[in-house]
């Protein structure tokens, strides 16, 4: 049902201001700066619990957009209150934040771009053992992408759309190319540390190395045709 709503509540987005909301979507920096200026705002993480364990912001409380009690959980908070929206790259939170605007919230504030931009600019994030997992390190991704042959690098996420939709043409391609072209699938909520370290700030993206050395790039979802045409 939420998902069938998802393009009215979209909509919804455009008018709220009218209705006396503030609909807000701020980029990692002004974010930070908004939490600090309402310490007091409730900080929603809508991402899954296996998500949210990986690594989350202090305070934030974890209501899962995708969740069965999504909506009880909303339903406790105060609708004429602050309350700040995030996930992983923004989709999802921007779907919540629709969603609770449409439901009365007055002030929503979104994280432009979710943890992935929030962590590209080295903002702080917790975990319930104060340890985020790295995952491959910067020396390993190295070693891996310093080959004589192509290497495709796949930056992906299980959750994500687009992502879901190229994996089965990626292993055709690891298939049919496999004595030429080496596919290489990196799960960014497992590498956290080294998509830092590498820019990566949002999915799905796709990358092409000969010899360590970067020959092609691309962000958001694409044919196999066009893919095939960087590893020839």
């Amino acid at each position: 049902m939420k998902k069938l709503l998802s393009i009215a509540l979209l909509t919804l987005v455009l008018i709220s201001c009218s209705n006396g909301q503030t609909a807000s979507s701020l980029s990692a920096p002004k974010f930070s700066a908004k939490l600090k200026e309402l310490p007091d705002a409730p900080i929603l993480d809508v991402r899954t619990p296996e998500e949210f364990s990986n690594g989350h912001l202090e305070y934030a409380l974890n209501y899962d957009w995708n969740g069965a009690e999504f909506e009880q959980q909303i339903g406790s908070l105060d609708k004429s209150k602050p309350v700040f929206v995030y996930c992983l790259s923004g989709g999802r939170s921007s779907q919540a934040a629709s969603n609770m605007r449409a439901e009365g919230f007055k002030e929503v504030y979104e994280l432009e771009g979710g943890l992935m931009q929030w962590r590209s600019q080295n903002l702080p994030e917790t975990t319930s053992n104060e340890v985020l997992p790295k995952g491959m390190s910067k020396q390993d991704f190295e070693a891996l992408t310093n080959s004589d042959e192509l290497v495709l690098i796949d930056f992906y996420a299980d959750w994500c759309v687009p992502c879901k939709k190229m994996e089965p043409y990626l292993n055709e391609i690891a298939n049919d190319l496999k004595s030429t072209v080496t596919v290489i699938r990196i799960n960014v909520d497992e590498n956290q540390e080294l998509c830092k370290e590498l820019g990566i700030s949002s999915i799905p993206v796709l990358q092409v190395y000969k010899n360590k050395k970067i020959t092609w790039t691309t962000t958001g979802f694409i044919e196999k045709e066009e893919v095939l045409q960087h590893l020839k």
